[in-house]
């Protein structure tokens, strides 16, 4: 039986674990023809994900790429391995990024954290999205198709006080997003921003606020949360969806794939333009 993702090609930055991990894995399932996953420093992380992959493949279809996304010419490196590993990109995953533990290691106030973590959080956060996005666009647009998700938070935490720039930086992905939208428009490639959804059990969790969370028995979402729309929205059936953001813990897998996608989706976290909007669904509410 014909899987949702066989004959793609995918790239997952900052594949090696959290979210990445979690998506690599749930591509594999979903028959992914090919993925190549990315990490700025840990190579046997992503070495380790990656047999994880053939693994659940039954045959080699990863290949594991040391890149940081702040560099433009590694991530023009990586649109070539692709090319030359698998002969096409078909999605691309803008996972990789830098969490508020740089700044320091509890909430603070934005003059109270490291100057030096603030701008590596903006590099990897927001220029990383675009160097891999340039990196590849020029080959999705020859093909005429392609997927870009850019993986942002929930809304309310984007501007959450004491945790700047981490928040601000997914607003802006949400920007970005929007307006890649419409960039791309009638071009066969596709925009959209996909969030877990609450808090997730990974790296990015701040020790004080991990302290706090064991404390009083929080619990967090699991990474693969993020999983049914991220397999959804790199798969056919989402060819005409664009500009749009979709929440993985609104996803009921008790519904078809297209009405799971539909329940998932969450309205532009910016009101609508007041002129020149050329986005259709973006602003609208879901379908029940």
């Amino acid at each position: 039986m014909k899987k949702p993702l066989d004959g793609k090609i995918a790239i997952i930055t900052g594949g090696g674990r959290g979210l990445g991990r979690a998506m690599a894995l749930g591509y594999a399932e979903a028959g992914i023809s090919g993925i190549v996953i990315t990490a700025a420093k840990n190579l046997n992380q992503i070495q380790t994900v990656a047999a994880e992959i053939n693994d659940i493949a039954g045959h080699d279809v990863s290949l594991p790429i040391q890149a940081d996304v702040t560099n433009l010419n590694a991530c023009q490196e990586v649109a070539k391995e692709t090319i030359a590993s698998f002969g096409r990109i078909d999605v691309l995953v803008n996972n990789a990024g830098l969490g508020q533990g740089m700044m320091a290691d509890d909430r603070v106030k934005f003059y109270e954290g490291n100057p030096a973590g603030w701008t590596a959080i903006i590099d990897a956060n927001i220029n990383g999205p675009f160097n891999m996005a340039f990196a590849i666009i020029q080959t999705m647009l020859l093909q005429r198709s392609g997927r870009i998700l850019n993986v942002t938070k929930s809304r309310s935490s984007m501007y959450r006080p004491n945790e700047s720039p981490y928040g601000p930086s997914k607003a802006a992905l949400e920007a970005m997003t929007l307006c890649w939208a419409q960039d791309l428009l009638d071009t066969g490639v596709t925009v959209n921003s996909i969030a877990p959804g609450g808090a997730v059990e990974t790296e990015f969790v701040l020790p004080a606020v991990r302290a706090s969370a064991n404390q009083t028995g929080k619990p967090y979402l699991p990474a693969d949360v993020i999983v049914p729309p991220a397999v959804w929205l790199a798969s056919d059936a989402a060819r005409e969806t664009t500009g749009c953001r979709f929440i993985g813990s609104k996803w009921d897998s008790n519904l078809l794939p297209d009405d799971a996608a539909e329940a998932s989706r969450e309205q532009a976290v910016f009101l609508p333009p007041e002129r020149d909007g050329i986005l259709t669904r973006t602003w609208e509410p879901p379908i029940s």
